[in-house]
């Protein structure tokens, strides 16, 4: 049931994921300064690599979730759901400020990326919790 759980989480957090940078596809590549084609894409949008590689990524980040959780005997919706927001918050969201700070990238890259980690860590800890 655990690797269950996993991949429900990273396919629930991928999901956010979509909807939260289409909502947010401008900011994020003006910010990010990420090449654009001629229809205002990135240019390597349609490159299924990086779907995939981002999946892992998120596969990786909801297992350690799993094992941290189980270590920490967090087994509630709330406790899920706390633990998943202060995982993006304050572990991830740094982390990417630190990135950004030292490649001298916009600061709403901060905003942007750090509110999706967040947001998915908060889905990916309800998911764990519910299994």
């Amino acid at each position: 049931m655990e690797v269950i759980s996993i991949i429900l989480a990273t396919v629930a957090a991928f999901a956010a994921g979509a909807g939260y940078y289409g909502a947010l596809a401008k900011p994020w590549m003006k910010a990010s300064g990420v090449p654009q084609d001629e229809n205002g894409q990135p240019k390597n949008g349609s490159n299924p690599m990086l779907y995939v590689g981002g999946f892992l990524c998120q596969l990786i980040v909801a297992g350690m979730m799993r094992h941290i959780f189980a270590l920490s005997a967090i087994d509630t919706i709330g406790e899920g759901l706390i633990a998943g927001l202060g995982i993006g918050l304050f572990l991830i969201t740094p982390w990417i400020a630190l990135n950004t700070f030292y490649s001298m990238r916009s600061k709403w890259l901060i905003v942007i990326d750090g509110g999706y980690a967040t947001l998915a860590c908060a889905i990916k800890g309800l998911v764990l919790a519910l299994f």
